[in-house]
């Protein structure tokens, strides 16, 4: 990843692949192009996950960020259909089903779906991805947990730290899509003393705290409005304190996604009422924006900016706000 710089941020923007230059190159190639599922953007897509090679985090990263971005241009149908032995177009395919099933509440085909995985991890077995998407089709099916805790040994076995692994745990578990707080409070608790600081996967506590911070929101009344305490004390404050102290620091985070994770860091700073502390985050993100967790309550780049004002205004006054 590359480092942060500490120059005035730019306009703030969605960007889905963050600060991965090749990534976009490819998908601003793709977006000009008219009937998707062409040779050319086949290749085009298929040339960078080989030059990614065995880099599981980018290749997560890059995977999914085309995945969902191509979900109904027919370029992973084109390119399975092109080479139905390729692991890649295996995975590539499984994936963007996933995006879709993910989007509309429903997979088109499960059998298939799960089928090509197990082709794919049969045909590169020390790739975490197969197992990766085997966990997102647990969401939609809801798996039974010693089914999925298979699939997750499984993938966490060849990538120890996968951030998309764990994600995709965590929404598993989450009480939005049929599990319980105390089944992601039980999870959080077994992983935060076990992963690295500077893991990919280090801001999974944290993102389940902002998770459950929204749902308070949600919930309305009394609940809506003593949700700032979630973050007063115990060990929530104690890990959206080390994250201040480290995530933006330059260098301190090198994979794929870690953009991601710093926009989690900057809502959960300002949710917390330390708008002040959440300054040093946005001028590390370069205006870099991600859709979740700022699109809860308005469009997300609006609620982004609006938050980095209120950084810079508290910076400037020396006064926090939430």
């Amino acid at each position: 990843m590359a480092l942060f710089s500490s120059r005035t941020s730019r306009r703030p923007r969605i960007v889905p692949a963050l600060d991965d230059a090749e990534l976009t190159r490819v998908l601003g190639r793709l977006s000009k192009r008219n009937g998707g599922g062409r040779a050319a953007d086949v290749t085009l897509v298929s040339s960078l996950l080989k030059e990614t090679g065995d880099d599981w985090d980018r290749r997560g990263h890059r995977m999914s960020v085309l995945a969902e971005a191509t979900a109904d241009a027919g370029i992973a149908a084109a390119w399975l259909d092109k080479e139905p032995q390729s692991a890649d177009a295996l995975v590539f395919h499984s994936w963007s089903a996933l995006a879709r099933g993910l989007r509309d509440g429903r997979l088109e085909d499960t059998g298939q779906l799960v089928s090509r995985c197990y082709q794919a991890a049969e045909r590169r077995p020390e790739d975490p991805l197969p197992w990766v998407v085997l966990l997102g089709v647990s969401r939609i099916e809801r798996y039974g947990q010693n089914d999925v805790n298979t699939i997750w040994r499984e993938a966490t076995g060849r990538d120890r730290w996968h951030r998309e692994a764990y994600l995709q745990m965590l929404a598993y578990l989450s009480p939005e899509e049929g599990g319980s707080s105390a089944a992601v409070l039980d999870f959080v608790d077994v992983v935060r003393t076990r992963i690295p600081a500077n893991a990919p996967c280090a801001a999974v506590e944290l993102t389940a705290a902002v998770r459950q911070y929204q749902g308070l929101l949600a919930q309305g009344g009394v609940r809506a409005m003593t949700a700032g305490q979630l973050w007063e004390g115990g060990q929530i404050a104690a890990a959206l304190e080390q994250a201040a102290a480290l995530w933006a620091k330059p260098g301190f985070f090198q994979h794929a996604a870690a953009q991601a994770d710093l926009n989690v860091l900057a809502y959960a700073l300002c949710a917390a009422g330390r708008a002040v502390d959440a300054h040093h985050v946005f001028q590390a993100l370069q205006g870099t924006v991600t859709p979740w967790p700022w699109n809860t309550d308005g469009p997300a780049v609006q609620r982004f900016e609006q938050h980095q004002a209120k950084a810079e205004r508290g910076r400037q006054g020396g006064v926090g706000g939430a």
